[in-house]
């Protein structure tokens, strides 16, 4: 039988997938480009995991849907990215979560997917580190990096790096609604600030109510 080596002779085929409009489009299209650019593979974008053809490499980036095994089964490696300290905080929106609990030093993972969600084995685990005062766009630019910079670290190995199990207590995060960028009238911005810094001015803005009324508010960094 082939060992992993055999899969890894160049040109590579590349699968890059992200399943929803999400903000992460933008840099799995960066992602896409720099792989044929840097290591002469043959990469593609895929807005579906029907897209997903056989090759080397899967990248599944921001997606929503789990991978059928029959998806997964196309392709040697099947990575997701995931910001958190795995097997802790897996689930929805790991980012956002762990600014609001006031922390700035946050782990990310790039892990193999398999049945479970969230439950592969770890390839690498790196740092974001903000300093407190970061919004959205910046959250994103960060997390957008350093997806791009674990894909390519992953990819320009001369063989195919080891994995290691996931250990630990697992938990679970769910999935962050509208209803989660509410601001408590009674309470100071100072109070509120985590959840200010997290909240999508556009998709899921910040809004509280009062006397009757609901009003949105919208928070741009000016200095």
């Amino acid at each position: 039988m082939d060992g992993p080596e055999s899969f890894w002779k160049s040109p590579r085929k590349v699968s890059v997938v992200v399943d929803n409009d999400s903000w992460i489009l933008t840099y799995a299209t960066e992602l896409v480009d720099r792989i044929g650019e840097q290591f002469g593979d043959q990469a593609r974008l895929c807005r579906s995991h029907e897209e997903v053809s056989e090759g080397t490499v899967a990248f599944y980036l921001g997606c929503v849907h789990l991978t059928h095994e029959s998806v997964l089964r196309r392709n040697r490696y099947n990575l997701v990215v995931h910001e958190s300290d795995l097997p802790a905080g897996r689930g929805y929106a790991p980012l956002i979560w762990q600014i609001l609990e006031g922390r700035n030093d946050i782990a990310v993972c790039l892990f193999e997917a398999t049945r479970d969600a969230d439950a592969g084995p770890i390839y690498f685990r790196d740092f974001l580190r903000f300093e407190g005062h970061e919004l959205s766009a910046e959250l994103r630019e960060a997390q957008g990096r350093m997806t791009i910079s674990l894909a390519m670290r992953f990819l320009a190995h001369p063989l195919p790096p080891l994995a290691e199990p996931q250990s630990g207590q697992p938990s679970r995060n769910p999935r962050r609604t509208p209803a989660d960028s509410a601001l408590d009238p009674n309470r100071t911005l100072a109070e509120q600030f985590e959840l200010l810094r997290v909240v999508d001015n556009d998709r899921y803005p910040a809004f509280f109510d009062y006397r009757g009324h609901r009003y949105r508010v919208r928070i741009d960094k000016v200095s």
